[in-house]
């Protein structure tokens, strides 16, 4: 029955039997601190979360889980994050498997890439790097929380580490401080190594595996894709921009009683977190509506293809930007570094941004009328953006939505975690393309 059954639908199973099972282990009282409860909607939606690398909680996870339920939401954190196929052919690997025709499509779509070739080389590389990247920040991580004072036992402070090195690196932005990162609010050391797992987490394995080549590869003349190209600029572009817009709007509020260097780190980070991850070393709550509507905007943006994080995709964006630049100067096509964007990667650029705003838009219809206008219309949109990128960040409304605008919310988490590109395919999987084109006919058009 699997063998007949399109890769891309296999795909979707396998992460919706993922959620379904951590959920089941989720609502089980081994992974239950003693008298705490979780209902059988939080269970799952608390499993999405952990699985898509949302961050978003309807329970407070440092009262409800203890170490065993600690333990499955780390584990989920790796599924979602690293995804499911590398994780297959980690297993494919270790045992000796050949990995086959249709394994390489499952990695292929898994990854959002356009070829069967160096897949399994890429999957090496992915679960390599996450695990090396894991290792030393956990181990950073606990030395100076021990060390600084902040836990008694090299152990718990070891726990501590590992638990938000790995929720760092996947963008997951789950936390077992209680209150996020607003105890690390002047702790730069804190700040600074999240906010590095955070971009590596972010920025897509394809160009992690290109900046590897380039710096320790033997090619003495190794150029970057078109690709890592337009994903490092984009990227970099949006921190600084994102960071210049939230000192600009909050330097006189939720930025005022800060330093200038305090200033400096809680814009940094909060652009950085934004795109994904959903830490927050900033109350969310003290943010005025221009920050919210920044935020809102980067979330649903989101980090780069191929990568921990959701959103629409910075590539998604930057042809898009590259498109109207080029239309605007009477060109019909984009081109960026000496090269002609595809026609087809522009026509799939505005299809899957407009799809997230027509996500973004349901989503908010559902939870205003859900919750029958018990929250306003900012705290809502940026519930919904955050739930798509699968960033994390919250006004504080999430413990009190009512379980429809739950269900909206694990919806869009989904969505996000498996791509547009992946969305579209449950669609289009098995329909035969038309024989017959119809003529042309010009409309009137703006």
């Amino acid at each position: 029955m699997f063998k007949k059954m399109p890769a891309s639908r296999l795909i979707v199973i396998a992460y919706t039997v993922g959620i379904l099972l951590a959920a089941v282990l989720l609502k089980l009282p081994i992974s239950l601190k003693p008298g705490a409860t979780i209902s059988y909607v939080d269970a799952l939606f608390t499993s999405v979360s952990a699985v898509s690398v949302t961050g978003l909680t309807t329970v407070a996870i440092k009262d409800t889980l203890n170490g065993f339920g600690v333990g499955v939401l780390v584990v989920a954190f790796q599924f979602g994050g690293i995804g499911v196929m590398t994780l297959g052919s980690f297993y494919w690997l270790l045992f000796g498997q050949e990995i086959g025709l249709l394994q390489r499509k499952l990695i292929m779509i898994d990854q959002n890439r356009n070829n069967l070739s160096g897949l399994v080389q890429l999957m090496q590389l992915v679960l390599g790097v996450t695990l090396l990247i894991e290792a030393i920040s956990t181990v950073l991580f606990g030395m100076y929380f021990y060390w600084a004072g902040f836990y008694d036992s090299p152990w718990t402070a070891l726990c501590y580490g590992m638990f938000h090195a790995i929720s760092s690196f996947t963008n997951a932005g789950f936390d077992l401080f209680g209150n996020s990162l607003l105890d690390y609010s002047e702790d730069y050391f804190v700040q600074s190594l999240t906010m590095v797992l955070i971009i590596l987490g972010g920025i897509g394995f394809p160009v992690l595996a290109q900046v590897r080549e380039y710096f320790w590869g033997k090619h003495p003349n190794y150029r970057f894709s078109l690709f890592t190209k337009l994903t490092l600029v984009t990227t970099g572009v949006l921190l600084v921009v994102g960071a210049a817009a939230i000192w600009l709007i909050e330097r006189t509020h939720a930025l005022a009683e800060m330093s200038w260097h305090g200033k400096l780190f809680g814009s940094l980070f909060t652009s950085v977190t934004s795109r994904s991850a959903g830490l927050t070393t900033l109350d969310i709550t003290a943010l005025t509506e221009g920050s919210l509507l920044l935020l809102s905007i980067l979330m649903f943006i989101g980090a780069s293809p191929s990568s921990m994080g959701g959103g629409v995709r910075t590539t998604t964006v930057a042809v898009i930007v590259l498109f109207l630049v080029s239309f605007a100067r009477g060109e019909k096509e984009p081109k960026v570094f000496g090269r002609t964007i595809n026609q087809e990667d522009s026509l799939k650029s505005f299809v899957f941004f407009l799809t997230g705003v027509g996500l973004m838009i349901a989503g908010m219809f559902v939870l205003l009328l859900a919750e029958s206008h018990r929250h306003g219309l900012s705290a809502i949109m940026f519930e919904v953006a955050s739930a798509f990128g699968t960033c994390g960040l919250s006004t504080g409304i999430t413990g009190d939505l009512g379980s429809v605008s739950k269900i909206a919310l694990i919806l869009l988490m989904f969505i996000g975690r498996i791509g547009l590109f992946l969305f579209y395919t449950q669609f289009t999987n098995g329909r035969k393309k038309p024989l017959i084109r119809y003529p042309e006919e010009k409309l009137i058009i703006g």
